[in-house]
């Protein structure tokens, strides 16, 4: 069984993680968003591309979600004593990759060419690629502060401001990543990871055509929305201030249009029935990835779930 998942942040790493220790690595690519991409410092930021890809090569940071494990500091500490910006914090492993990833942009690489070829310098099987080659940004419409960089909303502002919307700059002529519409049309499923719905899906499905092939698709998603709060991140937040409560049916509606089914936790199984009103399949499970068992756990169960 050949499956796409789409992913962003680390709920969505957790789960692909999960899928690509029980798929052979052929069956499984992971299109991740590149919304919130940013030059910080003079280099190429890809948070979302780099969470997936340390995580799926077991070099993720586990006390933080993001970043590298063993991480050390130096190079932030300087740029603190010289002045410079500290608030988007960047470990010395990690200024590495984008120290490499600026260098072979600026001579001409794709980003995608680029992902796959730190993917095999990680030992990473399965095929990771961001959503597109050409820039895509999120920007954040608050209430009271304008419109903001995704990375000022959600690192330096600390998801403080209150959203009433999203805009995705550039993504009606962004043109899908070579090798994201393949692996699209070849998948006998497509997989929502638990990543935020506005902020890390909604990205990618912003992409054309990538919308119109996944509606032609069995497509599950997981709940990132679990008992009203979203596990990590400011989905429940943007619910919120967008006037929709917080919960696995929000997520269901929306979605609506292109679900299958809907993964969801068991302290929301009383939703079940308002979720298959909407014409989307529940099924209803643990959902929390504690534990690299708990995720290869649930990525089984959503595999049953796909057949």
């Amino acid at each position: 069984m050949k499956i796409v998942a789409l992913a962003g942040g680390v709920g969505g790493a957790k789960l692909a993680h999960g899928l690509a220790l029980t798929l052979p690595p052929e069956n499984l690519t992971i299109v991740v968003n590149t919304g919130d991409d940013f030059v910080h410092l003079g280099l190429q930021i890809c948070p979302d591309l780099d969470t997936v890809c340390y995580t799926l090569a077991g070099l993720d940071n586990p006390e933080t979600g993001w970043g590298r494990r063993d991480e050390t500091w130096a190079a932030m500490r300087n740029i603190a004593r010289l002045g410079g910006p500290t608030w988007f914090n960047l470990g010395d492993q990690d200024l590495g990759t984008h120290l490499e990833r600026t260098r072979r942009l600026q001579a001409g690489q794709p980003l995608s060419a680029i992902t796959r070829a730190f993917c095999a310098a990680w030992g990473v099987g399965p095929v990771v690629l961001p959503m597109s080659d050409d820039p895509v940004r999120t920007l954040v419409e608050t209430v009271d502060e304008g419109i903001l960089a995704f990375q000022e909303y959600f690192v330096r502002r600390r998801c403080e401001p209150v959203v009433r919307g999203f805009v995705f700059q550039g993504a009606d002529a962004a043109r899908p990543a070579p090798g994201v519409v393949e692996a699209l049309e070849a998948a006998d499923a497509v997989i929502f990871c638990p990543s935020n719905p506005w902020v890390s899906i909604g990205p990618i499905l912003a992409v054309k055509p990538l919308q119109a092939i996944i509606a032609a698709k069995p497509v599950w998603a997981v709940s990132p929305i679990v008992g009203g709060q979203a596990i990590k991140g400011p989905a429940a937040k943007m619910y919120r201030e967008l006037g929709i409560e917080p919960s696995a049916l929000a997520v269901a509606r929306q979605y609506q249009n292109l679900l299958t089914g809907l993964v969801m936790d068991e302290v929301d199984r009383e939703q079940a029935e308002a979720v298959r009103a909407t014409g989307v399949r529940p099924y209803v499970t643990n959902t929390i990835m504690r534990s690299v068992e708990d995720r290869k756990a649930l990525a089984e169960e959503v595999l049953r779930c796909c057949q």
